[in-house]
């Protein structure tokens, strides 16, 4: 089976104060062809996001670190709008529900309870990977039905245009129609008169020869 890191490699945050855990993470996520960024607490992740480009993929974040912890850094990645979006998985050995409900309900979209189990991180990495690719592609979908929608109502606004033309040109056909019959019932009246004035001047001028 195809993972979407041997598709196209994913970039992964990790935020831990405890050394080994960090490099545990590093050595087993590059072993599987993501690439890694480091930040030592909350401060750091915060600065590192400000200026990342690309902006990472996904964050693997611990809840207890010294400063600013967990919770507060998940506050304030989901309060930016630059990056916001980003799915953020908690690392924790709190197993009480409060503290995991509180996670979620900050914005995490799921947690991993310390000490971590390498396939079960992989599995819910990927798993949260596939969903933001899929949010990305529905995003930039409905973008372009969004751009398609608005050229639709311009062509449409377009053509009423256009219809309102013909229809415009279409009246004034009438009109002209309209004006050339009279016009040429009036000729025929003109040209029987004539005729019959002319009829009429014939017969005059027969009966005034014969007076004569």
């Amino acid at each position: 089976m195809t993972t979407l890191q041997e598709q196209q490699p994913a970039v992964i945050l990790v935020v831990d104060d405890k050394p080994e855990n960090i490099g545990v993470l590093f050595d087993f996520l590059s072993e599987h062809n993501f690439e890694v960024l480091v930040a030592r607490d909350g401060e750091n992740a915060i600065e590192l996001l400000e200026y990342a480009d690309p902006l990472p993929d996904l964050v693997l974040l611990d809840v207890m670190m010294p400063g600013m912890d967990g919770f507060e850094t998940c506050v304030q990645i989901k309060t930016n709008v630059k990056t916001q979006t980003i799915p953020i998985v908690f690392m924790t050995a709190l197993s009480d529900t409060v503290d995991k409900v509180r996670g979620l309900t900050l914005g995490a979209v799921d947690y991993i309870t310390k000490p971590i189990q390498q396939d079960e991180v992989l599995a819910r990495i990927n798993t949260h990977l596939t969903i933001r690719r899929l949010q990305r592609q529905l995003h930039k979908k409905n973008a372009e039905l969004e751009v398609q929608h608005k050229l639709a109502l311009q062509l449409n606004v377009q053509l009423q245009q256009k219809n309102q033309e013909l229809e415009a040109q279409y009246q004034l056909t009438l009109q002209l129609n309209e004006q050339l019959k009279k016009e040429i019932e009036e000729r025929r009246r003109v040209e029987k008169e004539l005729q019959k004035a002319s009829e009429e001047l014939l017969i005059f001028g027969n009966f005034s020869r014969r007076d004569s």
